[in-house]
């Protein structure tokens, strides 16, 4: 972080720890979809409990565009940093909360309603990270260093679903068969806490956005941000644009690395502790892959570089699919590549979407095009396990990799119609 002052250090770390918990806290669910299917959704079809489970993770993507909304308004009226301070706790105690949960063995119904309810309040808490992290961290670093910074805000996601990985392992090594049945899980979920505790404490830290400052000052301060945006005819199509860009894309991210656990544990065999070590390495070349289109974007644009990788994940998606599962070492070989190119498109999104608003409405605007994406987006998973289970076992990856085109197919006609937006100043 060498050119950036203390201040500003603070914001994009601050930002950063967020969007780690937010992935963090999120994919835990993710992790151990095969493992408490049954505790939550019982039933002998195991697909069913399996897809059942994983509805409760849609439930929480799904409720993220209220959250970015809700926030959104509040960080452009109120301030980014009161926003993010508020969506850090709110969605810490949430995932704390799902450790606490009874089964359906205990308590019947109820143990499913009080999961989406938990899932349903998370969202909404989760679609207000986003949008003030990214917009606070564009609007302090400098118009050199977007690109840079704008990946490694995003890749924050990937970090916190690699500690999340990391923890699975922890835990799955200490707490074998029955054990991470019994007390296991409710683990991985208590430890959602920590992580949250130390972004708050670097927030608390940090200093509000000097945009949304000196506009406050100068009182252009929109009273009503969101109206705005669907009003004005350009800001309206730069909001669809993006939110269009943001479906591809979360349709990609979820059908391929958050749908991975699932897909490994359920049509490969692997063993939970193998996964865990999988999953760790597809983390870490994700992380990695958002950081390098950022930094990417910075030299070519915002748009070249998620053509870039969109083109390579229609090239790839099919041919790793298939090589995942082969095990051994080759195993390892082919979530390298699917994960690095397939997960990382969004690099650069922090800064495109910046760039396209005013201050005035920047945190409704690019909040809501962020989560907005996830309406449609988030439902990738099922999609791909409903395609599966119509599949025989040998074409399996087949539809993997085809729903992860689907994906790709999206995002390439918004990104195309798109402005670039690499020399504009935020303003």
């Amino acid at each position: 972080m060498s050119g950036l002052t203390l201040a500003q250090k603070k914001i994009v770390v601050g930002s950063f720890l967020g969007w780690s918990l937010d992935g963090y806290d999120i994919v835990l669910m993710l992790l151990v979809v095969p493992s408490i299917s049954q505790m939550f959704f019982p039933s002998e079809n195991q697909i069913f409990s399996i897809l059942a489970t994983f509805a409760t993770y849609t439930v929480t993507l799904i409720m993220r565009p209220l959250g970015g909304a809700i926030f959104g308004i509040y960080g452009d009226k109120f301030g980014r940093k009161k926003a993010m301070v508020i969506t850090i706790m709110g969605f810490s105690l949430a995932t704390f909360s799902i450790g606490l949960l009874p089964t359906y063995l205990t308590v019947g119904i109820l143990a499913p309603i009080l999961l989406i309810l938990i899932r349903l309040v998370q969202g909404i808490f989760a679609g207000g990270e986003w949008g003030s992290g990214a917009v606070i961290t564009m609007e302090s670093v400098p118009k050199q260093k977007r690109g840079l910074y704008s990946g490694f805000l995003q890749s924050g996601f990937s970090f916190g679903f690699l500690l999340a990985s990391i923890m699975f392992q922890i835990v799955t090594i200490n707490f074998v068969g029955d054990a991470f049945d019994e007390w296991g899980w409710r683990v991985l979920f208590f430890t959602g806490i920590v992580p949250g505790f130390v972004a708050l404490f670097v927030r608390l830290k940090m200093d509000e956005s000097s945009l949304w400052k000196a506009a406050k000052e100068t009182k252009i301060i929109e009273r009503s941000p969101f109206k705005k945006m669907l009003s004005d005819k350009k800001h309206r199509n730069s909001f669809f644009l993006c939110a269009c860009i943001m479906t591809g894309l979360v349709y990609m991210y979820h059908g391929s690395i958050s749908i991975l656990p699932t897909y490994l544990h359920q049509f490969g065999n692997f063993e939970r502790v193998d996964v865990a070590s999988i999953m760790i390495y597809a983390t870490i070349f994700s992380w990695v892959g958002m950081i390098f289109t950022g930094w990417l974007s910075q030299r070519v644009g915002r748009k070249m570089a998620i053509l870039y990788f969109i083109i390579g994940s229609i090239v790839v998606a099919i041919p790793t699919a298939f090589g995942i599962l082969t095990g051994n070492f080759s195993t390892i070989l082919f979530v390298i590549p699917y994960a690095f190119v397939i997960s990382t498109a969004s690099g650069p999104i922090p800064a495109l979407f910046s760039e396209k608003f005013p201050t005035e409405l920047r945190n409704s605007a690019a909040g809501f095009s962020y989560n907005a994406g996830l309406i449609f987006g988030s439902w990738s998973p099922l999609i791909a396990l409903s395609l599966m289970q119509l599949m025989p076992q040998a074409l399996v990856p087949l539809a993997l990799g085809l729903n992860i085109i689907i994906g790709s197919i999206i995002v390439i006609i918004p990104t195309i119609l798109s402005r670039e937006t690499k020399e504009n100043d935020l303003h």
